[in-house]
């Protein structure tokens, strides 16, 4: 792709200041416009050491509010954000609906001088490119527009810019060993660039190429794409809305993953008790266990993440308070996740769970999850029909980098029955103590019983894959339901601790 790029352009200044001129106006017209349809734009800028990145991006911004966009730069991982999945750090600072973002560098990084100097396996690469497709692609289909420009400059004039940097006392820090390293290996790089630039050419998200050697025709070539393609994502956008896809109610079974046979919940037999006896000394050899291998999925720095879901009043609190009994209280968290506030609205719905990976070593307990998205949003109608179709896909791809990234998931339904639920229901509105318990909203749901039951099945039909599965732990005996979800745990921590 870098070949095709003319290095030799020149615009004359005055030339450069009618179209600037026209442009900038137009621009800060459309930041108004991309507030007013919610659009969430996210403006990507790389390319070679000294191309100007600072300073175009300095000159982009002059053209908007300060108060609707953010400047985000990055550059290598701290050692905090080591604890974390690599695209961890990016989805943090995703912009919201009718927000604009500029990244001074971002995930590419992470694949184009990492693999002259990190030494990446071609496994891990491919991994990367992969991950990072997969998250353009779904903040494409979620509605942000992806703009991503590289700065191309050669060689020659690479070296000159930085002699001159150098030259000044005021600016020659901004000149380390390494950029001379890389102007010096200069063909390599361009290597590695071009080969990414190719692989992550998308329709979604397509590169923009632009020469850095004349300032006037880059601004030019920046002003005018942003400008063109924010307007086309509005009409695109307004468009959807007035007309938005339907979808058959058949559902298309996520592709490139290994799936495990769950039964569907009317297969699964209820009648499961453990004596009460039996309970006392079970649960506290089971969490026994469960504290000495906390402590060596610490020591091997192995990230855990349990995903509780499961109807009304079935128990989950009850479970998670045992689980959480046998975990050192300084390496867990139990996260509660209730309807999303108005900024997780304005985001992707996997924006707010990704926040919340948990480090190397420590244990994430999420009371309800992400699965919301395919249950109580799509029989609600919180989103559209074509967000939950596709949304089976999108979390198994979240899963894949949690798993990828090496952690340990557990995820449970706690399952009862419809007259089981009911008799809590009962016992919690008659009982002073516990009637904070019980809502409106649970009895509503639990008019809509059937309609969960259908979404449940497809649930697990279409996200129990081979790395993350299903596991239905049967409630009607709330006791047995807590040991049983303490050996779940515990086999799939013993046999990623084997796998070690």
């Amino acid at each position: 792709m870098l070949e095709k790029v003319n290095l030799k352009r020149v615009m004359i200044k005055e030339e450069y200041k009618q179209e600037a001129a026209l442009l900038e106006e137009r621009l800060g017209l459309l930041q108004q416009r991309v507030k007013q349809n919610k659009l969430s734009v996210l403006i990507l800028f790389d390319g070679w050491g000294a191309a100007g990145k600072g300073s175009l991006i300095s000159k982009l911004i002059l053209n908007f509010d300060p108060r609707g966009f953010r400047v985000q730069s990055f550059v290598a991982a701290d050692q905090a954000e080591q604890r974390r999945p690599l695209l961890w750090r990016y989805w943090n600072h995703i912009p919201a609906q009718g927000e604009i973002a500029v990244f001074d560098r971002s995930w590419y990084q992470d694949i184009t001088t990492a693999q002259l100097e990190s030494s990446l396996s071609k496994s891990e690469l491919k991994r990367r490119i992969q991950s990072i497709k997969t998250m353009e692609r779904q903040l494409s289909d979620d509605g942000t527009l992806l703009l991503k420009f590289f700065l191309h400059i050669d060689q020659k004039e690479q070296k000159k810019r930085f002699e001159k940097l150098e030259d000044n006392k005021n600016t020659a820090w901004r000149v380390t060993a390494q950029d001379w390293k890389r102007n010096k290996h200069y063909d390599e790089y361009y290597r590695v660039f071009d080969q990414v630039l190719t692989e992550t050419n998308t329709d979604y998200a397509p590169w923009h190429i632009v020469g850095g050697h004349d300032r006037y025709s880059a601004v030019i070539d920046i002003y005018r794409t942003v400008a063109d393609e924010i307007e086309a994502a509005i009409e695109q956008r307004v468009e959807k809305l007035a007309h938005p896809v339907v979808l058959p109610p058949q559902i298309a079974s996520p592709e490139g993953f290994d799936l495990v046979s769950v039964p569907k919940l009317s297969q699964i037999s209820l009648s499961k008790q453990i004596e009460p006896e039996r309970y006392k000394e079970e649960l506290k050899d089971a969490q026994d266990t469960l504290k000495k291998l906390h402590n060596k999925l610490y020591r091997k720095k192995i990230p855990v993440v349990i995903a509780y879901e499961g109807w009304d009043a079935a128990g989950k609190g009850g479970n998670i308070k045992r689980v959480a009994a046998a975990l050192d209280p300084r390496g867990y968290e139990v996260i509660p996740i209730a309807a999303p506030d108005k900024n997780e609205l304005a985001h992707h719905y996997l924006w707010r769970f990704w926040n919340r990976v948990p480090k190397t070593g420590h244990v994430a307990i999420f009371d309800r999850t992400w699965y919301g998205r395919v249950m109580v949003e799509r029989i609600e109608g919180f989103c559209t029909d074509e967000a939950w179709h596709r949304a089976y896909r999108e979390i198994n791809e979240f899963e894949k980098e949690l798993s990828d990234w090496g952690a340990v998931i557990v995820k449970f339904w706690i399952h009862i029955d419809s007259e089981e639920q009911l008799r809590r229901f009962n016992e919690r509105q008659n009982t002073p103590s516990k009637q904070w318990k019980i809502t409106e909203e649970d009895w509503r749901n639990r008019d809509k019983w059937d309609q969960y039951e259908n979404a449940v099945n497809d649930m697990l039909q279409y996200t129990s894959t081979d790395f993350a599965p299903w596991h239905i732990i049967e409630s009607q005996d709330k006791k047995f339901a807590r040991v049983k979800a303490l050996r779940v745990l515990i086999s799939a921590i013993e046999d990623r601790l084997d796998r070690e």
